[in-house]
């Protein structure tokens, strides 16, 4: 939690202590009016679609969506309620679990009607466009973007708590380590009684991983990783004539990142033959990886960490390769445009 320091009356510096939510209401009342003050990953603007939303068995605190199409489902609890924990996990993998697979019809006519007729909407593009009045909605995009999200249940999952309890955080890094079609955001917001007001500290929690030993084949795997992009360009040479050209272009733009100090790089010589060149961020994996094998070169595409750190970067990546980014799709064909694509898409992971 941050702190939050003060001045009294003599003059001297105090550290603050959160007043506190009077009930969970009012944290929930206070998400609903101002879901903008929520510090997303990738920071897109969501718009609440309804409150107190029936999903199978239970009621979602929050339905909301982004201007991408991707449906948010948002839980507020206090952290001493005692399904501030494990159980709040279930509420929301049960309600995206409910949502995957209906199409925008069902949504709209049997999850969402009472509540868009409430906000004054008949459809959730109309609502979104209300939303957000200073930037212009792609019909047709926005669409599309919600019939996947609702196929495939790649939803965005945020719980809102005044403090995060240890046992929560390390759930969800659990989950994001193994999912890929989600998003969870932890986040806190927390008040503060100051000269007469109120101040709002509102934080995005990383979620916790545990560290642990490495098994026999990741020490080994590791023994084979080297820093730097040396060993890989040794390997261009063996590569078949017609794909040296694009190797060494490939190694030049991953140098290129490195220099602007926007990667690590690494060289991992794989079995039979593989070699790959790794653009490694900051404390993550890479957007893309590299590979040179005995007869072809291409690159590799991770979904999850476009998602966690480079989000707004995915509808240009699909729109260069006319085709959905999934985690590990590849492309053999590498044009100038994609590269650019690509080296803009490690500035936002970056920054």
């Amino acid at each position: 939690m941050t702190a939050i320091w003060s001045t009294d009356q003599s003059g001297k510096w105090r550290l603050l202590t959160p007043s506190g939510y009077p009930a969970e209401a009012a944290l929930h009342d206070l998400v609903e009016q101002s879901p903008q003050i929520l510090p997303l990953a990738g920071s897109p603007r969501i718009t609440v679609l309804g409150r107190e939303v029936r999903l199978g068995g239970g009621y979602a605190d929050l339905v909301a969506v982004e201007p991408s199409g991707q449906m948010v489902i948002v839980e507020v609890k206090l952290a001493g309620n005692t399904e501030a924990r494990r159980a709040v996990v279930a509420q929301v993998l049960s309600y995206a679990a409910y949502l995957q697979g209906l199409d925008a019809g069902q949504l709209e006519s049997q999850v969402l009607a009472s509540h868009l007729n409430k906000r004054g909407f008949k459809t959730v593009v109309s609502a979104v466009e209300a939303d957000d009045q200073e930037h212009s909605v792609d019909p047709q995009a926005f669409a599309e973007g919600l019939a996947q999200s609702l196929a495939e249940g790649s939803f965005r999952l945020v719980v809102v708590l005044d403090s995060v309890p240890d046992e929560l955080a390390q759930i969800v890094g659990y989950l994001e380590s193994v999912s890929q079609g989600i998003v969870i955001d932890l986040v806190t917001v927390s008040v503060y009684d100051v000269a007469g007001g109120q101040v709002l500290v509102p934080q995005r929690v990383e979620p916790a991983r545990r560290d642990r030993e490495l098994s026999t084949a990741e020490v080994t795997e590791r023994q084979r990783t080297v820093p730097g992009s040396e060993e890989f360009r040794a390997v261009i040479a063996d590569a078949p004539a017609d794909k040296r050209e694009l190797l060494e272009r490939l190694t030049r733009w991953a140098e290129a990142l490195q220099r602007d100090r926007l990667v690590d790089l690494a060289t991992y010589q794989g079995k039979a033959g593989i070699t790959t060149l790794l653009p490694r961020l900051s404390g993550d994996a890479g957007l893309v990886t590299i590979y040179k094998d005995t007869k072809s070169v291409y690159l590799q595409f991770w979904r999850g960490v476009f998602e966690r750190r480079a989000p707004h970067s995915i509808p240009l990546v699909e729109a260069a390769l006319q085709a959905t980014l999934k985690q590990g799709n590849v492309t053999h064909e590498v044009s100038d445009d994609l590269l650019e694509i690509l080296t803009n898409a490690y500035k936002e992971a970056a920054g």
